[in-house]
């Protein structure tokens, strides 16, 4: 799994939303949907939204395989 499927994995696991993480972060929820399923890179900066709005570190999504 790569860092946007562990990202996804989590948000499932903990019951937040996409749509959530979207307010928070101001990533268009478009936009963060086609990265999280796969269909778009993710960018470091929208990394580290996520990871901030979240209350997670970076660490935390890589290398989890």
């Amino acid at each position: 799994m790569g860092v946007e499927a562990n990202i996804k994995e989590y948000l499932r696991a903990e019951g937040l939303t996409q749509i959530g993480v979207s307010r928070k972060t101001g990533i268009p929820a478009d936009q963060l949907s086609l990265t999280l399923n796969g269909k778009r890179k993710l960018t470091v900066d929208e990394f580290v939204l996520i990871c901030d709005a979240i209350k997670k570190t970076p660490n935390d999504f890589v290398g989890r395989d």
